[in-house]
C-alpha cells in the first residue's frame, strides 16, 4: 500500500514538472514571438523612413508637401496632389459609408428579428473578406458606365467613383463594430428611459447612441484607416493622373495608387524611388495616428 502511494506521488510530481516546463516554454515562446514582431515592425518603419527621408537631399520639404508638380524626369517631386487625393477619397468614403453603416448597425442591433440577424451578420462578415480587386472590377464594369451615361462624364474616373467603391468596402467594418457597440449598451439604461416616458427614438438618440459612441467612433476610425491604405480598388478607379483635382469627377491619384503604379519603374536609391518611399512613410504615420485614436477611444470606453 505504501509503495502505491509513493508511486502515485512520484507520478504527480513528474506530471507537475512537465506542466511547469510546458508553461514556461509557452511563455518564453510568446515573448520571443512578441519581440520578433516588434523588431520586424520597427525595422520596417526604420527602413521606409530612412529611405524616404533621403528625398530631402534632392527636394525641399515645402516643395514635396505643398507642390502639385510631379515630373520625376525633370526633378520635380511635388506630392500635394497625391495627399489631397488620398484625403478627399477617404472623406467621400466616410461621408457615404459611415451613415449607412451606422443605420445598418441600428437596424441589426435594435430592430431586426433574430431570424434576420442570423442571416445578416454572417453576410456582413463575408463582405469584409471579399478582395479589394473584386470591388474595383465591379466599379469598372458597373459604376463608371453609369456615371458616363447618366452624368455625361467623359471617363467617370475620379475621386467620386473611387470614394463610392471605398464606401461600399468600409460599410461592413462600420456596421459590424457599431452593432457590437450598440448591443453592448446595458439594457437597464434603455429600459429606464422608456419607463420614464421616452419614445424608442428618443431613447436611441439620447441614451443608446451616446453610450455606444466610443465603439462607433472606433469603427469609423478603423474604416478610415482601411480607406487611406486601400490600393487596388482606388488604383482601378481614380484615374492615376498626377494632377491636383478641382472636381470630384476629375481623374487624379492617391499616395497608394501612385506608389503601386511607379514603384516598379524606379531605380532604388534615386530621388524618384526615395520619394515613393517617403509617400509610404507618410502612410505609415497616418496609420499610426489613426491607431492611436482608436486606442484613445477604446480607453475612454473602458473607463466609462
Amino acid at each position: 500500500m505504501t509503495g502505491r502511494n509513493n508511486t502515485t506521488r512520484t507520478d504527480a510530481k513528474s506530471w507537475h514538472r512537465r506542466q511547469l516546463f510546458f508553461d514556461k516554454a509557452g511563455a518564453y515562446g510568446v515573448i520571443a514571438c512578441s519581440v520578433l514582431m516588434t523588431i520586424l515592425l520597427f525595422s520596417i518603419i526604420f527602413f521606409v523612413g530612412r529611405q524616404g527621408l533621403l528625398t530631402f537631399q534632392a527636394v525641399s520639404p515645402i516643395d514635396f508637401f505643398f507642390s502639385a508638380k510631379w515630373e520625376p524626369t525633370a526633378g520635380a517631386f511635388g506630392a500635394a496632389s497625391f495627399l489631397a487625393g488620398s484625403l478627399l477619397t477617404t472623406l467621400v468614403a466616410i461621408l457615404l459609408g459611415a451613415p449607412l453603416g451606422l443605420a445598418g448597425a441600428i437596424y441589426l442591433a435594435q430592430v431586426a428579428p433574430p431570424a434576420i440577424k442570423k442571416i445578416l451578420r454572417p453576410a456582413v462578415d463575408l463582405y469584409v473578406a471579399i478582395p479589394s480587386v473584386v470591388y474595383g472590377y465591379m466599379g469598372l464594369t458597373l459604376l463608371l458606365p453609369f456615371l458616363r451615361d447618366n452624368l455625361g462624364l467623359p471617363s467617370g474616373f475620379g475621386i467620386f467613383s473611387a470614394g463610392v467603391v471605398l464606401a461600399i468596402m468600409i460599410f461592413p467594418t462600420v456596421l459590424s463594430l457599431s452593432a457590437d457597440a450598440i448591443h453592448a449598451v446595458p439594457s437597464p439604461l434603455e429600459e429606464g428611459s422608456i419607463a420614464l416616458g421616452a419614445t424608442w427614438w428618443q431613447t436611441l438618440r439620447h441614451i443608446t447612441l451616446p453610450a455606444a459612441a466610443p465603439g462607433i467612433t472606433t469603427g469609423i476610425i478603423l474604416a478610415m484607416a482601411r480607406a487611406v491604405g486601400e490600393t487596388m480598388a482606388v488604383e482601378m478607379l481614380i484615374g492615376n493622373t498626377p494632377q491636383l483635382a478641382t472636381s470630384l469627377f476629375q481623374p487624379t491619384a492617391t499616395l497608394t495608387s501612385n506608389i503601386v503604379v511607379e514603384m516598379g519603374n524606379t531605380p532604388f536609391g534615386s530621388a524618384w524611388g526615395n520619394s515613393l518611399f517617403l509617400m509610404a512613410f507618410v502612410l505609415l504615420i497616418l496609420s499610426l495616428f489613426l491607431i492611436l485614436l482608436v486606442r484613445h477611444f477604446s480607453a475612454r470606453k473602458e473607463a466609462a
